[in-house]
């Protein structure tokens, strides 16, 4: 559903995938995995799509992306510099951290008073909406596709015809009587 024209190096699309599973963390796709810490069992926010939705033009982020990638490495090198620690050169500094660093900088970089926080707010919700909405794709794809924050959080699933109908209250009873002259279909006579 989203159109996605992303065109961003393997470098940056690591620190975008960090970035994205210090929000909502996920497991290790495979074992030198960098940009995914680990942090979490099962799929986070990367396996949810996080990318697609930040490549989705809709969002008004995209443009803006190089740029906060390029940014988010220099606050990583600073914060490594202020703690004290060793970045691995064979990956952008960001994905260097650890998960708990790479945590308390979003910490710093989200909190009331930073000059970008707008921007790091941004990026955090897009990431999480991608996990709990699945916001770029629609939500019978995203379901038929198993989608891991739609399933986590128990989404019902569509009937064969792929429309939702809740034969049973949500509420476990229903919230109001039915006005007497309703039709069977349910409209207003």
């Amino acid at each position: 559903m989203a159109e996605v024209t992303a065109d961003r190096s393997p470098e940056a699309t690591m620190t975008l995938e960090a970035f994205a599973d210090t929000i909502v963390p996920g497991e290790k796709r495979f074992p030198d995995d960098h940009a995914i810490a680990g942090a979490a069992e099962g799929p986070g926010a990367v396996a949810a799509g996080a990318l697609e939705l930040l490549d989705w033009s809709a969002t008004g982020i995209t443009p803006m992306l190089g740029d906060l990638v390029s940014r988010l490495g220099e606050h990583a090198e600073a914060y490594a510099a202020e703690e004290g620690l060793a970045l691995d050169p064979s990956v952008p500094p960001f994905v260097g951290l650890s998960f708990a660093q790479r945590t308390a900088l979003v910490r710093r970089l989200v909190a009331p008073g930073h000059p970008e926080k707008e921007f790091w707010v941004l990026l955090t919700l897009f990431s999480n909406m991608a996990y709990d909405s699945a916001a770029h794709t629609s939500t019978a794809e995203a379901m038929a596709d198993g989608h891991p924050g739609l399933l986590a959080m128990g989404f019902a699933t569509p009937d064969p015809d792929g429309l939702w109908r809740f034969p049973r209250y949500s509420y476990g009873r229903p919230l109001a009587r039915l006005h007497p002259a309703t039709t069977p279909s349910g409209s207003p006579a």
